[in-house]
């Protein structure tokens, strides 16, 4: 009877733990439309359980706030729409998320795994005297998360203790949220903004019919091997054919061939496309981690030893400068 009782009350707590979980969403956007890792970080709110609320701070950013409520499982949108967040600068966004949690009191703040919210976040957490919790994989309970360590090689499950937590959400581990919901809106607690510390001044976004290289189905990277940044004209040509995105490894993105928004890895981007193509990449641990979640690999390497076919599905042992103008010819002739 003793442990009979003493089941009902931890089923008890463990009710009351869920029913009282409430996530605040901090939704990425470009002031027109959200960004595809918000909808991760929302399926991740709603595997906590709880109301999920949004905070779209942006400017002139209604139409996202719209699209925000909307979406399945939120409930409320808390909308801040200031010429102050322009450039979404953390030192500016920060005072109206600090806002917002003492004004509802969260259990947890999560926001998709990017460059914007790896500055956010930890600020986040400073200020609240809280350890972040980054880039999980996985949900076991409002309290426990999975993720990975040591690039990859190790994965951890994490018991977060603090009372409010923060989280960022790797993208590729959780299904975008669908469209459906029918939350309500409202003004986002006011705050007073001054941002001393940095200034935006422009940004310079390139422009291309290729899809995005986080969403895209397929991705066809280029790395060391590929001697220079001219040489990734066979890799746009062929990824044109196959309306695919084209990365890069580290060593190519640190060697000036590409931009470093191409970069795939660790300290890059993280993918899981259907199709990844590893062009001329050695396979360090670094790049493997941002890509060997993809559902079929492919490695064109002129030395069988290199550490890529450990991880490739299929391997083409040959020079890539006569294999990559093959695969494009073979696709003209379809």
């Amino acid at each position: 009877m003793f442990v009979r009782c003493c089941r009902n009350k931890l089923n008890q707590s463990a009710y009351f733990i869920q029913r009282f979980s409430s996530t605040l969403v901090v939704a990425e956007h470009d002031n027109q439309k959200l960004i595809p890792v918000t909808l991760n970080a929302i399926t991740a709110a709603n595997q906590i359980g709880g109301d999920v609320t949004c905070l779209v701070a942006g400017t002139q950013c209604a139409k996202v706030a719209e699209e925000c409520s909307q979406i399945q499982g939120v409930k409320k949108v808390l909308l801040a729409d200031n010429e102050a967040f322009k450039g979404f600068l953390p030192e500016s966004v920060s005072p109206v998320v600090l806002a917002a949690q003492k004004q509802f009191n969260f259990s947890h703040i999560i926001a998709g795994s990017s460059a914007i919210s790896k500055n956010l976040i930890p600020r986040v957490a400073a200020k609240l005297d809280v350890s972040p919790i980054s880039d999980i994989t996985g949900v076991k309970d409002p309290d426990t998360f999975i993720r990975l360590i040591y690039a990859g090689n190790a994965v951890q499950t994490l018991k977060s203790l603090d009372s409010l937590k923060l989280i960022t959400v790797r993208s590729t581990a959780f299904e975008a949220a669908e469209s459906g919901g029918n939350g309500t809106t409202e003004n986002a607690p006011e705050v007073s903004i001054s941002n001393t510390l940095s200034e935006f001044v422009s940004q310079e976004l390139s422009k291309s019919d290729r899809p995005d290289l986080a969403s895209a189905r397929s991705v066809i990277s280029g790395g060391r091997g590929m001697k220079n940044g001219e040489n990734f004209q066979l890799l746009y040509d062929l990824a044109e054919k196959m309306n695919a995105a084209v990365g890069a490894s580290r060593a190519a993105v640190d060697a000036g061939y590409v931009p470093n928004d191409l970069q795939v890895g660790q300290t890059g981007k993280i993918v899981a496309p259907d199709l990844y193509i590893a062009v001329g990449i050695s396979g360090a641990i670094q790049h493997l981690a941002g890509m060997k979640d993809s559902k079929v690999i492919v490695a064109i390497n002129k030395d069988p030893e290199a550490p890529i076919f450990q991880v490739a599905d299929y391997g083409i042992v040959m020079d890539l400068f006569k294999a990559i103008p093959e695969m494009t010819s073979l696709l003209d002739k379809k």
